[in-house]
C-alpha cells in the first residue's frame, strides 16, 4: 500500500521541503512509498542541485505582480519554469538496474496514463550543449519524456540514498510564452498541443496507471497538523 498526498497548491520553498521530508521519512522507514501532484503559486524557478550558474535577473522577477521564487531542488538537472504545469513526485525504494533503468521504472506510468488520455510519449535524446543550457526543457535526455514532434514534455529529476529515490518531474500543461521570453531570453518556446483536460482529470488517469505499474493500491492521505509542522520546521532551516 503507498501512499497518495492530496493534490496541493503551494509556493517553491514548500513544495521542495515537502519532498526532502518525504524522503528523509521513507529513509526512517516512518513511511510507506509515496505519491503526489502539485503545482507552483507564484510561478517558480526551481534550480539544479549543481547548477549555481544562473541568469542574475532571476533574482528580481516580477510577474501579474508577484515576484518569481527562486529555490534549489535536492536533485540534479537543469532550471525548471514552473508556471503553466503540474509536478509529480514518487518516492520509494527497492528498484533494481541503473540510474537509466530506475528512471523508466518510474516513468512508464507517466507513458501509460497519457496513452488513456490520447496522448502518446517516447523518451527523448541527450541534445548536443545539454550541460550548458540553463534551461531544463531545452534538450531532452534519455530519462525525459517527448512528443509525438519531439517536444518535449516532461522532464524528471532524480536523487538517491541509500537504497530509496525521490523522483519528481514537470508535466508541462499551459506554459506562458511571455512568460517563458523573459525567463529565457532567445531560446525558441515551444507550445504544447494537448486534448482539452483538466487537472483531475489527468491526475485521475496517471494513478490508474500508476496502480497497474507498480502493483499497489492507493490510500489517499493528506499531511496531519504534526506533519505540517514538521514540514514548516524544514523550509525555516533553510
Amino acid at each position: 500500500m503507498w501512499r497518495l498526498i492530496p493534490l496541493l497548491e503551494a509556493n517553491g520553498n514548500l513544495q521542495i521541503a515537502i519532498d526532502r521530508w518525504l524522503l528523509e521519512q521513507h529513509l526512517l522507514r516512518s513511511y510507506p512509498p509515496t505519491i503526489r501532484f502539485y503545482t507552483w503559486s507564484p510561478p517558480t524557478i526551481s534550480l539544479g542541485y549543481h547548477q549555481h550558474k544562473y541568469p542574475e535577473h532571476w533574482q528580481n522577477l516580477i510577474w501579474q505582480g508577484q515576484k518569481i521564487n527562486l529555490v534549489r531542488r535536492p536533485t540534479g538537472g537543469r532550471a525548471v519554469l514552473h508556471q503553466g504545469d503540474l509536478t509529480y513526485t514518487v518516492v520509494t525504494s527497492g528498484l533494481t538496474g541503473n540510474r537509466v533503468e530506475m528512471y523508466q521504472k518510474i516513468c512508464e506510468f507517466l507513458i501509460q496514463g497519457w496513452r488513456s488520455l490520447g496522448v502518446e510519449l517516447r523518451y527523448g535524446t541527450a541534445g548536443r550543449g545539454y550541460i550548458h543550457n540553463p534551461n531544463c526543457f531545452g534538450t531532452a535526455t534519455g530519462a525525459d519524456l517527448v512528443l509525438p514532434d519531439g517536444t518535449k514534455f516532461i522532464g524528471s529529476a532524480q536523487l538517491l540514498r541509500e537504497g530509496a529515490i525521490l523522483q519528481h518531474g514537470s508535466i508541462r500543461l499551459q506554459p506562458n510564452a511571455e512568460l517563458f521570453a523573459r525567463v529565457f531570453p532567445g531560446e525558441t518556446f515551444t507550445s504544447v498541443r494537448l486534448p482539452q483536460l483538466d487537472i483531475e482529470k489527468i491526475v485521475t488517469a496517471l494513478m490508474t496507471a500508476a496502480s497497474c505499474c507498480f502493483d499497489t493500491e492507493f490510500e489517499e492521505h493528506p499531511f496531519s497538523q504534526s506533519e505540517w509542522e514538521a514540514i514548516a520546521a524544514g523550509v525555516s532551516s533553510k
